[in-house]
C-alpha cells in the first residue's frame, strides 16, 4: 500500500448527540501526537492488551510487528487462562517486544481499569463488544491512544456512549483506530476509489454477504455462575456480541456505507433460528436477511448466516448504471465497466497488519488519526438490521439510534444476573418477529 494512501483523520460526521460530557481528568491541551504518544522520558510506545482471545492476540502481534518502537507491557482479561494462553503465543512470536510480568497481568471484569492505569501509552480493546463502550470511555478519560476491534457496541445506548467519548478523544488529539481491516486492504481501496470516481456510474444497489458455517462454542463449566458462562461463551448473547449480524457482518455493511459515503435511513428484514438451537447457542439468530434503504433511494441487500454445509460467501458487490464491482473479503477485487476489459486487483498484504501499520505511521508523523465516527455509524447500521430482523418491522435510522433499549446487565459482577436467562429446559428465549420490541 502506498504511503500517500494512508488514512489520516476521517471526516467528522455526527450520527447523534453525545450522551454526556466526559471532560474530566486530563488537560485539554496536548503535545503533538508524535511526542505525546510516548511515556515521559522514553521513546518506547507501551501497549496494554485488553481482551486476550484469538483476535486480541492477533491484534497485539500485528502491533508488535510494525516498524514502531513498541512493547507490550500489560494484559487484562476476565479470565486468567486467556491471558496465559495469549502470553505464551506472543512470547513465541515476538519475545523481544513482550515485557509482561505477573504483576501487570490483570484478571476480572474490572481488569481493564487496572491495565489502563498501568503506565501505558496505548490500549488495544479486543474483548467482547458489549464491554467496548465502557472501556473506550475509560481509556479516553485517561488520555490513552486506542485501537479497538469492531463492532464498537451492541446497542444504541452503547453507540451513543462511543460517540460521546470520541468527541473528547478528538479534542485531546488522541489516536483512535478501529478494526475494520477491509478499509486498509489494497483491493478494497482500489475498487472503492474507482467507484467514487464514477467508473461504474451511479450505484443503484449493493449486495453484501457474510455466510459461513459458524464459530466456536464453549460448554458450561461446573460451578460457573450465569455471568461467567455468558462472558466465556459471549458470542451467543446479544448484550455481549450484538448477534453475528453485528459482530461479523458489520465488515460488509461498513463497506457498503463506505461505497455510498452514507448510512441507511431505514431497514426491513427477516431472520431466525433454524439449525443452531440448543442451550449452548444462547439467544442469537443463525440467519438474517435485511434490505437497507439509503436517502437517495438506493438499496443494500444484506445476507448473513451461520449454517454448516451451505454456500459460503464473504463479499461485497456494487451495481451501477455503467458497470459493477465485486470485492472478495479475503480474495480479489474486480471492476466490470461497459466497453472496457475487466479490471482486477490481488488482495495484497493482510489488512489486519496494514491497519496497525497505518496507525503507527500516523503517530510517527504526528498526524491526527481517528476512525471511530464512521465505525460507530457502521455498528449502528448493523444494529439497525438486527432491530429489523428481531421485530419484523420497518425500522428507521432515527428511531433506532434514539433507542433506549440497553442490553447490558444492571451491574457487572460475577454474581450479577444478565438479562437473558435459560428456561427450565436450558434454552434461552430468542426474539420473535411480530412480537419482540427490539428498540
Amino acid at each position: 500500500m502506498c504511503d500517500s494512501n494512508r488514512p489520516t483523520a476521517a471526516p467528522e460526521r455526527s450520527i447523534g448527540k453525545p450522551a454526556r460530557s466526559l471532560e474530566t481528568g486530563v488537560a485539554a491541551g496536548t503535545l503533538a501526537l508524535a511526542r505525546s504518544v510516548h511515556a515521559a522520558g522514553s521513546d518506547v510506545i507501551r501497549l496494554a492488551l485488553i481482551g486476550c482471545g484469538g483476535r486480541g492476540t492477533g491484534a497485539a502481534l500485528n502491533a508488535l510487528n510494525t516498524k514502531a518502537n513498541v512493547r507490550l507491557v500489560a494484559m487484562a482479561d476476565a479470565f486468567a487462562d486467556r491471558i496465559q494462553n495469549s502470553l505464551r503465543s506472543l512470547r513465541a512470536h515476538a519475545k523481544e517486544r513482550v515485557d509482561v510480568p505477573e504483576d501487570r497481568c490483570f484478571v476480572g471484569l474490572d481488569s481493564y481499569q487496572k491495565a489502563i492505569q498501568s503506565g501505558v501509552d496505548m490500549v488495544l480493546l479486543c474483548g467482547p463488544p458489549g464491554f467496548r463502550p465502557a472501556q473506550f470511555e475509560a481509556a479516553v478519560k485517561a488520555g490513552k491512544h486506542v485501537f479497538m476491534e469492531k463492532p464498537v457496541a451492541t446497542d444504541a445506548p452503547g453507540v451513543r456512549r462511543i460517540m460521546a467519548a470520541n468527541a473528547l478523544a478528538k479534542r485531546r488529539r488522541l489516536a483512535v483506530a478501529v478494526g475494520h481491516h477491509l478499509r486498509h486492504e489494497v483491493k478494497h481501496k482500489e475498487v472503492v476509489k474507482r467507484i467514487h470516481e464514477g467508473m461504474i456510474g451511479e450505484v443503484m444497489f449493493l449486495r453484501v454477504y457474510f455466510n459461513s458455517s459458524g464459530v466456536w462454542v464453549r460448554e458450561r463449566r461446573p460451578g460457573e455462575t450465569e455471568m461467567q458462562y455468558q462472558v466465556r461463551n459471549w458470542y451467543y448473547f446479544t448484550w455481549l456480541s450484538g448477534d453475528h449480524i453485528v459482530e461479523q457482518h458489520v465488515h460488509d455493511l461498513d463497506v457498503g456505507n463506505w461505497i455510498k459515503q452514507a448510512h441507511p435511513v431505514r431497514a426491513n428484514g427477516m431472520g431466525g433460528r433454524q439449525v443452531r438451537i440448543g442451550p449452548n447457542y444462547g439467544e442469537i439468530f443463525d440467519h438474517h436477511a435485511v434490505e437497507f434503504e439509503y436517502a437517495d433511494g438506493s438499496r443494500m441487500f444484506s445476507f448473513c448466516r451461520h449454517m454448516p454445509n451451505t454456500w459460503g460467501s464473504f463479499a461485497e458487490h456494487a451495481h451501477g448504471t455503467k458497470g459493477r464491482a465485486e470485492i472478495e473479503g479475503h480474495g480479489r477485487g474486480f471492476l466490470y465497466v461497459e466497453g472496457k476489459p475487466p479490471m482486477e486487483w490481488a488482495r495484497g498484504p493482510d489488512g489486519h497488519q496494514l491497519e496497525m501499520d497505518d496507525l503507527f505511521a500516523a503517530l510517527a508523523a504526528g498526524q491526527e488519526y481517528n476512525e471511530a465516527d464512521w465505525a460507530a455509524e457502521s455498528t449502528m447500521t448493523a444494529i439497525l438490521g438486527r432491530m429489523a430482523t428481531y421485530s419484523g418491522r420497518v425500522v428507521s435510522w432515527d428511531e433506532a439510534l434514539q433507542s433506549k433499549l440497553d442490553l447490558s446487565p444492571g451491574r457487572l459482577a460475577w454474581d450479577a444476573d444478565p438479562q437473558p436467562k435459560p428456561g427450565h429446559d436450558g434454552l434461552y428465549p430468542c426474539a420473535c418477529p411480530g412480537v419482540t420490541k427490539a428498540w
